[in-house]
């Protein structure tokens, strides 16, 4: 389908009928500025074709002009089977005809039907692929029934140019068993794989779930009876090996004998007790008599240490007296030779002091004179300071003359406006009488053009005056304003005119350079001021009195301060040591005092406990080892004697445990048969084998009906791959030609760049320019828009080529092109524009003058028809 004309009425701005006749094959340019109904156009071409003529939406209402009135549009076209022309009116009497060659082929719904097979064919317009509004930049189309839709235009234009396609790995085939596989999964599992909740796969899973439970249950009570009838039958059988008469009295036996032989070995072992005893007592008594004897030899052994002791420390503290005192007397040399060190080291600081500050004094004078003449000196720039900011402050500033300036331009504007609207008189003299007429007494040149903007008195010599008058032409109302906004700014000045506020700022602007001149100066001299100068001279040292005594010299002041300094370092030295050696000769003193000291208590103690030792005889411990030979061969005879008690008690232990084992094993049996008893009687009566044996077959029912759904879960699953597997490596297939179709536009803008294409949207996912790869949506908004145009222009060709021509439209679709890539994307309009029809509607006249191509104008319709359905 071709465009061969457009007609409007009635439509938002075209009440009366306008026309664009001559659409070419090629590229088609309509050109106009805002406001000049291009859009208008577009939205009506989109009413025309995809709208039908008994629709009142709002997107028809807002096609009515003001004045109301029922929209219509024509569209005249060309196919393989002839030309048509198509028309519409929406709300009024509302109407679809079809004509072919001035004969009325189809109204109505049938042109409705007509029309929208056409279009459907055509696989174009605002739904489809090549029509692009105005802000529609990208590839989304608004609303998801537009994206819908234009992605099965797509989709149908591929399957279609893809050539031998197999049966099921692409085209409407394949994605019809991909949904029908995918809807017999969805009865199965969500869209996660999970059961579905309310599916069969999710119920089979719940019943095996349910059964085995009961199974369990079940398995576990039958279990738990056939444990307790085992357990009562061994209840039975040790509750009759308890119970039996022999066992009992054999049990008996042993605990009578071991009681018995319990009381004899307890009797026993009390008399050895008693001898034990006996034995000890004569064991501490020549204990005791042998270390009464040892004391009293110690005794007398430390009584003759400590009277040496006492000997030696008395010696020794008076060796300890007399060097103490040789050291007190050393001690008190030394502080006096220190006294005299420190007392010459004082005196000597005295005359460096008197030496330093005479130097200070030399160096203060140097100081003061220096600080005097920079205070003169800043006090006379800070007075020029002052002047010159006076001097800057005056005039206009920067500012200011600015907004002057601006009046003096506006003026001079309005002038030369009110100079070229007015009158102009021009003269041409003979020759020899240039000159002769004059002017306000000015001779006026010849050959030039003189406005004339008021009335204007010329003489005229040896003729009379002539006196021209303007009239209208030359208003005054603009110079005469811009003229007093110029006065009224230059009296806030106090200045008369432009040229005075000129040398006024200029003189501003010269005493403020010379300000911070004069500024900079002042801060290197006194960076913290004048008054910082001040203080640093009051702080200088008074200068030395006339008739103060010439101190030494600083280097001799200097070399007795470091003589004097050594001494007293040495005598501290030697005193040092001194108080050193008196110490440790004071400490000795001490020590040998309190030897001495602790020798004589020592000897004291010894004398003392020598006095309290008794003596022991040889007969006292013949008598006493005596004693201790009887107790112990008494001990040891009836040790031999003695039954082993450890024995006896054990055996006593075992008969008793025995005893009460088996006594309390009856009981705990007894109560044992008891429960089982009640246990296995309420198993019997519920049947639970018979019960079990039945839920074991329901189970495996199950069981078969959860694997059977399971395994055809997992068919469709593998079947949705295969298919997905067979879409992906159809993809190349279908993309094949739209790439190459897309290719060499693609390159006019980036060589070597390629487009990955998204399998479900059948859209560019992503630009691979240089090895990267770039998501489409993150691109600018000029990129995008150049990429979504020559996609458009490349389904364009494949439409043409398969047959199916469809005219691109595109309204104001170049917003954010540069003009370095606009110029590109010009030449690849022109290169499509060989077998695509291409109408271009722009505001932008300067940029699209380049472009070429058919150029378009809306025209008026004449004579007008009432209605374009009429003919």
């Amino acid at each position: 389908m071709k465009l061969r004309r457009i007609a409007v009425q009635n439509l938002r701005r075209f009440t009366a009928p306008v026309q664009i006749e001559g659409l070419a094959d090629g590229l088609n340019v309509l050109s106009a500025p805002n406001e000049q109904g291009k859009s208008t156009l577009f939205d009506g071409l989109q009413a025309l074709f995809f709208t039908p003529h008994g629709g009142s939406g709002k997107e028809i209402k807002a096609l009515q002009p003001h004045a109301r009135g029922a929209p219509e549009v024509l569209a005249e076209i060309e196919t393989p089977k002839g030309r048509f022309t198509l028309a519409k009116r929406w709300l009024s009497k509302p109407r679809a005809h079809v004509w072919q060659d001035g004969r009325l082929i189809a109204q109505a719904d049938a042109a409705e039907a007509w029309i929208s097979q056409l279009a459907a064919a055509d696989a174009g317009g605002p739904a489809g692929l090549l029509w692009v509004r105005q802000g529609l930049t990208g590839f989304d189309e608004s609303g998801k029934k537009a994206q819908d839709m234009a992605r099965e235009a797509r989709r149908d234009l591929l399957s279609s140019i893809a050539g031998e396609v197999d049966t099921m790995t692409g085209g409407a085939r394949m994605d019809a068993a991909l949904k029908r596989c995918r809807e017999e999964l969805g009865r199965y599992a969500t869209a996660t794989g999970r059961p579905l909740k309310t599916g069969p796969w999710k119920a089979a899973q719940d019943r095996v779930e349910e059964l085995q439970a009961e199974h369990d249950r079940l398995d576990q009570v039958v279990a738990e009876l056939r444990h307790d009838l085992s357990a009562r039958a061994r209840a039975r059988s040790e509750l009759a090996e308890l119970t039996d008469p022999e066992a009992s009295a054999r049990r008996q036996s042993r605990l009578t004998e071991a009681q018995a032989a319990q009381a004899n070995a307890e009797r026993h072992a009390a008399r050895l007790d008693t001898l034990n005893r006996a034995a000890e007592t004569a064991r501490l008594r020549l204990d005791g008599l042998d270390s009464r004897r040892k004391a009293r030899a110690a005794a007398l052994a430390e009584r003759d240490e400590a009277a040496r002791a006492t000997q030696a420390a008395g010696t020794r503290q008076a060796e300890a007296e007399t060097a103490q005192a040789e050291a007190e007397r050393a001690a008190l040399q030394a502080r006096d030779a220190l006294k005299t060190a420190r007392a010459r080291l004082a005196k000597v600081e005295t005359e460096l002091r008197s030496a330093q500050q005479a130097r200070h004094a030399r160096e203060a004078e140097h100081q003061r004179k220096e600080l005097t003449q920079r205070i003169a000196q800043a006090e006379d720039l800070r007075q020029q300071a002052d002047a010159t900011r006076r001097e800057a402050g005056q005039g206009p500033d920067a500012k200011a003359i600015d907004q002057l300036e601006r009046l003096a331009r506006a003026l001079e504007q309005a002038r030369a406006l009110q100079a070229a609207s007015a009158a102009r008189l021009e003269i041409s003299y003979a020759a020899g009488r240039e000159g002769a007429i004059t002017l306000d007494g000015q001779p006026l040149p010849g050959g030039k053009a003189l406005p004339i903007l008021r009335v204007t008195a010329l003489d005229l010599p040896g003729l009379g005056r002539l006196t021209v008058t303007p009239g209208d032409t030359g208003d005054d109302t603009g110079v005469d304003s811009a003229a007093e906004a110029l006065a009224g700014a230059l009296r806030q000045h106090g200045l008369t005119d432009i040229e005075t506020a000129r040398q006024a700022a200029r003189a501003r602007s010269e005493a403020a350079r010379r300000l911070s001149e004069i500024t900079a100066t002042l801060h290197a001299l006194a960076p913290d001021g004048a008054e910082a100068l001040r203080q640093r001279l009051a702080a200088l040292p008074a200068p030395l009195p006339e008739d103060a005594p010439e101190p030494p010299t600083l280097d001799a002041a200097e070399a007795a301060l470091r003589q004097a300094d050594t001494t007293r370092q040495e005598a501290e030295i030697q005193a040092e040591t001194a108080r050193d050696t008196l110490e440790a000769a004071r400490t000795e003193t001490a020590r040998a005092l309190a030897g001495a000291q602790a020798a004589t208590d020592r000897l004291t103690r010894a004398e003392t406990a020598l006095a309290q030792a008794p003596e022991t005889s040889e007969a006292e411990l013949a008598a006493a080892q005596d004693e201790l030979s009887k107790a112990e061969e008494a001990r040891a005879k009836a040790a031999a004697e003695a039954p082993d008690l450890e024995s006896t008690r054990a055996a006593l232990s075992r008969a008793q445990s025995a005893e009460t084992s088996a006594q309390e094993a009856i009981a705990r049996l007894n109560l044992d048969l008891a429960r089982l008893d009640e246990r296995v009687r309420r198993s019997a009566e519920g049947a639970v084998e018979e019960r079990l044996a039945d839920l074991v077959q329901d189970l495996a029912t199950a069981e078969a009906d959860l694997a059977r759904i399971t395994r055809d879960v997992a068919v469709l699953r593998r079947l949705e791959s295969a298919l997905e597997s067979a879409r992906i490596a159809a993809r190349d297939r279908y993309f094949t030609p739209v790439a190459n179709a897309l290719r060499p536009l693609l390159h006019l803008l980036w060589p070597e760049a390629q487009l990955d294409w998204d399998d479900a949207e059948l859209l560019p996912r992503h630009l691979i320019r240089e090895g990267a790869e770039e998501p489409i949506d993150i691109l600018s908004g000029g990129t995008q828009e150049q990429l979504a145009l020559l996609v458009r222009l490349a389904f364009a060709r494949l439409l043409a080529q398969d047959g199916r021509a469809a005219p691109v439209i595109l309204d104001d679709a170049l917003v954010y092109t540069d003009d370095d890539r606009i110029e590109r994307m010009f030449d690849a309009l022109h290169r499509q524009a060989s077998d695509v029809q291409i109408l271009v509607l722009t505001c932008r006249q300067r940029a699209f003058r380049d472009l070429g191509g058919q150029q378009l104008q809306i025209r008026a319709m004449d004579p007008a028809p009432d209605s374009l359905l009429e003919r």
